[in-house]
């Protein structure tokens, strides 16, 4: 009988530094897709702060911070990202295993979103993308998440499908900023 042995999505291709830019694989411990049943947003909110210590975050933002973060994915949906969600959530909420489905990588360096700024059409400028916002947006060719955790720092998400050429992407981006210099 064959031995499976379990890998991350970027296994092998990280980490990666181009200049000044690095390029890491995040693993939370569970993702879960997170949406309200009808009028319960208030309710599931309050259940998220008691339960993970952040609300459920508001159009284009996220809650918490790196390890328990609550990312906006779409419509009356958010994406619990780090500890496994609180059995008393499904009182509020459908909830939905998401932990094998994605690769999730964090960009980082003074030129992070200049990187970021040919692979997708996202207003990524500092005055307009500020630290907690988040957008469901086309990355390259692929549809993905971009996050904004610190000052020159992004959590971009594509389908674990799709991790080999994220990183690819990422990677062309990433020396053709640094060879501008």
């Amino acid at each position: 009988m064959a031995e499976l042995i379990a890998k991350s999505p970027c296994a092998g291709l990280l980490p990666l530094t181009v200049g000044g830019l690095t390029l890491s694989e995040e693993t939370p411990a569970a993702m879960t897709s997170v949406a309200p049943y009808q009028g319960q947003m208030d309710v599931l909110s309050a259940a998220m702060k008691a339960s993970h210590g952040m609300g459920f975050p508001a159009p284009g933002r996220s809650t918490g911070k790196a390890g328990n973060r609550a990312i906006w994915f779409s419509r009356d949906m958010a994406l619990l990202m780090g500890p496994a969600a609180d059995a008393s959530l499904a009182d509020h909420a459908a909830l939905t295993d998401q932990s094998d489905g994605w690769a999730v990588v964090r960009l980082e360096g003074e030129q992070a979103a200049e990187v970021l700024a040919r692979l997708t059409p996202a207003d990524l400028r500092p005055s307009v993308f500020k630290r907690g916002h988040t957008a469901r947006s086309e990355v390259a060719h692929m549809m993905g998440s971009i996050t904004k955790v610190g000052e020159s720092a992004f959590v971009v998400m594509v389908f674990r499908s799709m991790a080999q050429t994220l990183v690819h992407d990422l990677k062309t981006a990433m020396e053709a900023v640094a060879a501008r210099g």
